[in-house]
């Protein structure tokens, strides 16, 4: 780890080869995570048992277990180091990624979607990773381009799937087999991951220790307070998901009953307080006794990036489930002057891969600017608000049309029925996504420098607080429409910006170049 700044294109310096093995591990979680989107409207076509409802209650699923995955690995890179745990989720996770490709129940498809979802942690420990090999006053730029370049992996899988899918492998079945190569790739990757880092530069020595992973660390009263307030929606989210399974129907009955779902949500709740009550016996006599100064950090802070990481990485979750099948619909009567669809099932997915190709230069400058601007709060307050701005442009791409007499839903229609308009929507999507990437570029940027031994478990919440803001959207979408559900994404914007306002504190020696 060096005081230079660094540079990308030096492979010689092992921190420069460590973070690209380690944003394209990233990279590949990505488009496993992500590879359902692009070919929902196949599976639709295909299955003729499978509704509208169930592929909402999909992307639902999609998300959920990474809220518990992020938070437990959080834990256990802390104490492990990242290398052997990245490794291990990749090869892991092919096992439900297969599952689901040659899925053919809406039961298989669900379940082995949930525990696809635990990949999702993959992000928490390549920002561990970074952390470990570069100093605070890099740390921004550093995990920007990792979080840039390796969330590039949900636009490759919106535009490779469903291009393998129908133009090379085709046939019926040619969907399953894009699915089960992203998998395998995965879990081989994660094999030559395994051996080709190294958790820590040389001659920095840390002991990870073994055996029973300790509490999170609280060090004031109101710390405590707020920390069981901010434990409880990573449950709740869980809970909603558990609501959303019941009302799916598998052969005419609920997939879960009342009496399954009542013992989840009491299963849930019990979880929870043995977590509030665990933290609070571990804490209370060290905050009674006396927290040491240098010990000390702001709990308010990690709410505060909970809530903006709720808004910007679980809007984005939540966008790139369900953008391919918005345009592809939207835009369905948009025809060419053979009478052919111009916006077809490839082109949807390469349109809703442009949310992510900003990924590229978005989430790299949000953490290089969070490391110019001298002032980590004020970059995150300008990329919030334009978060806000860009999801209510983005509601304006369609305008309600006519209710679907079979399903009784409000069908969507492009505002203006023309090329042009589809280009626009499309410079509005990235310009929205420019200002997504970069909040999440800076909030990851922020984590590192609250308090360092503990980044694992920061980012570990924070991350999972994306996906409870993902399952709550997507929980919100299952009951709406797209374009009503484009204005609630903005409007959840605003109000994190308005908390982050008040509650965010700029962290002491955020710039410090220290080791």
């Amino acid at each position: 780890m060096e005081n230079t700044a660094p540079r990308l294109l030096n492979f010689k310096d092992p921190s420069i080869r460590t973070l690209h093995y380690t944003w394209i591990a990233f990279f590949l979680t990505f488009v496993v995570w992500f590879n359902v989107a692009p070919i929902l409207t196949k599976m639709l076509d295909q299955f003729e048992w499978l509704t509208k409802a169930n592929v909402k209650s999909i992307i639902l699923c999609n998300v959920a277990l990474t809220i518990p995955a992020r938070v437990i690995v959080g834990n256990l890179i802390d104490r492990y180091g990242p290398r052997v745990i990245f490794a291990g989720l990749m090869v892991l996770t092919t096992i439900p990624g297969l599952m689901f490709a040659f899925g053919d129940s809406l039961t298989m498809l669900t379940v082995s979607r949930l525990f696809l979802g635990t990949i999702g942690a993959g992000f928490v420990i390549g920002i561990k990773m970074t952390a470990n090999w570069f100093t605070p006053k890099y740390i921004g730029r550093a995990e920007g381009f990792y979080a840039g370049w390796g969330n590039f992996g949900s636009a490759a899988a919106a535009a490779l799937v469903p291009f393998f899918a129908v133009s090379i492998i085709g046939g019926d079945d040619g969907w399953r087999w894009s699915l089960a190569i992203t998998s395998i790739m995965c879990g081989v990757y994660g094999i030559f991951y395994f051996f080709a880092v190294k958790d820590h530069p040389d001659g920095v020595k840390v002991t990870h220790k073994k055996g029973k992973i300790q509490p999170m660390p609280i060090t004031s009263i109101k710390d405590l307070a707020q920390y069981w307030f901010w434990q409880f929606p990573l449950f709740g989210a869980i809970g909603l998901v558990v609501f959303n399974l019941h009302k799916q129907q598998v052969d005419g009955d609920p997939m879960l009953s009342w009496t399954t779902v009542y013992i989840m949500w009491g299963a849930l709740f019990l979880v929870y307080l043995m977590d509030v009550i665990k933290v609070t016996n571990y804490n209370l006599p060290k905050i009674k006794a006396g927290i040491p100064e240098k010990d000390k950090y702001s709990f308010a802070s990690i709410g505060a990036l909970n809530s903006t990481y709720f808004a910007n990485f679980g809007a984005e979750l939540a966008i790139v489930s369900m953008l391919p099948m918005f345009f592809y619909q939207v835009f369905s009567s948009l025809l060419n002057s053979s009478g052919d669809r111009i916006v077809t099932l490839e082109m949807a997915g390469l349109i809703a891969g442009s949310f992510a190709v900003i990924n590229l230069i978005a989430r790299p400058l949000g953490g290089l600017l969070s490391d110019k601007m001298g002032n980590r709060k004020k970059t995150m307050l300008l990329y919030m608000g334009g978060i806000v701005v860009g999801f209510f442009l983005m509601a304006i791409i369609a305008q309600y049309g006519p209710v679907d007499s079979a399903t009784g839903e409000t069908t969507l229609i492009p505002m203006h029925n023309t090329v042009t308009w589809l280009i626009i929507s499309i410079l509005i999507t990235m310009f929205a996504s420019f200002f997504v990437q970069g909040a999440e570029g800076a909030t990851f940027a922020m984590i590192p420098t609250i308090k360092r031994d503990m980044t694992g478990r920061i980012a570990g919440m924070a991350g999972a607080y994306g996906n409870v803001g993902a399952v709550f959207y997507l929980f919100l979408y299952t009951m709406t429409d797209e374009k009503t559900f484009l204005y609630i994404l903005s409007a959840g914007a605003l109000i994190s910006l308005l908390y982050i306002k008040f509650a965010l504190v700029e962290p002491k020696g955020a710039f410090e170049d220290h080791l």
